[in-house]
């Protein structure tokens, strides 16, 4: 939620910060550039860490780091200690990300696991949505600096807490005794880094390209020999992940990409103020809310497959009426349906890759989802930019739907639901369909033994 937050409001203080310091526009892109690709580049490691220490004990390191980050920003001299003190920043925020997921997996039975994940949802839609009322009331008020001052106190609260609790679930499982792969870690950050850094500078071509594919072939080179790599096989060898990942990538750049383009519509296209679009849009914030407890129901009843495919197809049809609509109503009733399709997307997508990892992975399961959530934003602000500079305001959002759209086939790799009861089940057997493949292992290594097929997601 802090994550959340701050990455909203600091949009909303940017022009702020650049009269203030004498910056110029590259370098205030670089203050959010800077931050993503040090995430990117280190959430799985940091989850990793988090198997291996303890996610207590990362999330504790990441909230009082990211809160001494902000501290410092609040005080930066000039531009260049905000951009290097965003990087700081982005680096602590990649060790408290995938904790949390990593916190709910150890904390709950895998049955239990759709109400929290809902619950966190909600809160960082929460977060999205207050940040750039919160960032405008602040940088009105008070300037630029403010912002970076409203995470000290919850961040030092939180991380405190963290550090002074006890929770027998928190121990290092059977993952404090692999060796950490450290000559893997430092080619996937070098390999995400460098893709984010392409993305955020297209339709420029830069050196980052190459080097971004070059790592990621040594990345998989290296994980195929290593006996311990970083991803662990029974995490990167589901299909049930990867389709869950693939889904979230999509989704996540058809909402950003989407609303970029709309920012222009609404202001350029149509006349409309900035207050009155972020009014006309404040329908996406309130439906990702309402979303999150309204999935875990349909996880529940229907299973991740029907859940997820019917959220992706609500979410390209908002897409689709945006890239129609002029009337309020209309842009409403867009704006709507992108929130309630993302948030249930997220929800379900996100506990399939936390449920299907085991209880000592869940650092690094946690670590790729965040990384999938980084990389899409970027992925369809990139792409959106791009059609945009073509000539057509509107084209991106018809076709972010259509790649939403496109995304059903992945669906069909995820767990399906069943009417059939998991007691008259044998052992190996799926039911109505779903892929049981990739729980089919025996019971859970985690501190709830009771193992689920996939029918049961």
């Amino acid at each position: 939620m802090a994550v959340a937050l701050d990455g909203t409001v600091l949009t909303v203080a940017q022009p702020s910060l650049r009269r203030d310091l004498g910056a110029s526009f590259t370098q205030v892109q670089w203050t959010s550039t800077g931050y993503l690709v040090a995430v990117a580049g280190l959430l799985v490691f940091a989850g990793r860490l988090g198997d291996r220490y303890g996610h207590r004990r990362t999330f504790a390191l990441g909230m009082l780091g990211f809160g001494a980050a902000s501290a410092g920003i609040a005080l930066a001299p000039d531009v260049g200690w905000v951009i290097g003190l965003r990087v700081v920043q982005g680096m602590f925020g990649a060790l408290l990300q995938p904790a949390t997921l990593g916190m709910l997996r150890a904390a709950y039975p895998p049955e239990r696991l759709r109400t929290p994940i809902a619950v966190r949802t909600a809160s960082i839609g929460v977060a999205a949505a207050a940040g750039p009322v919160v960032g405008g009331a602040l940088t009105t008020e008070f300037g630029w600096r403010a912002v970076f001052l409203l995470n000290i106190v919850p961040a030092l609260v939180f991380g405190l807490l963290a550090l002074t609790s006890r929770d027998r679930r928190d121990r290092s499982g059977p993952a404090a005794g692999v060796p950490l792969d450290l000559p893997g870690a430092l080619l996937l950050a070098v390999a995400l880094a460098c893709l984010v850094h392409t993305l955020v500078t297209l339709p420029g071509v830069t050196w980052s390209a190459p080097v971004a594919l070059l790592a990621g072939a040594a990345f998989v080179r290296h994980e195929r020999r290593t006996g311990s790599p970083l991803l662990p096989p029974e995490v990167v060898g589901s299909r049930a992940v990867g389709a869950a990942l693939g889904v979230l990538v999509i989704a996540s750049a058809a909402l950003n990409g989407g609303v970029l383009t709309c920012v222009y519509v609404l202001q350029d296209d149509l006349g409309l103020t900035p207050l009155r679009s972020a009014l006309l849009s404040l329908p996406l914030a309130v439906l990702l809310v309402a979303a999150a407890p309204t999935s875990a129901v349909l996880l529940r009843r229907s299973g991740a497959r029907a859940t997820v495919a019917g959220a992706m197809v609500v979410l390209a049809a908002g897409l689709l009426v945006l890239a129609r609509a002029s009337a309020p109503v209309a842009l409403c009733a867009g704006f709507a349906l992108v929130g309630a399709g993302f948030g249930t997307v997220m929800v379900a997508a996100t506990h399939v890759v936390v449920r299907q990892a085991p209880a000592e992975s869940a650092g690094v399961a946690g670590g790729l989802q965040q990384t999938a959530m980084n990389v899409g934003p970027v992925l369809g602000v990139a792409t959106a930019t791009v059609l945009m500079g073509l000539g057509a305001t509107r084209s991106p959002l018809v076709v972010l739907a259509f790649a939403a759209a496109a995304a059903l086939p992945v669906c069909r790799a995820l767990p399906g639901g069943s009417r059939i009861a998991p007691a008259a089940l044998p052992v190996g057997t799926s039911a109505g369909g779903s892929d049981a493949t990739h729980t089919d292992h025996g019971a859970e290594r985690g501190p709830h033994t009771r193992s689920l097929r996939d029918h049961e997601v």
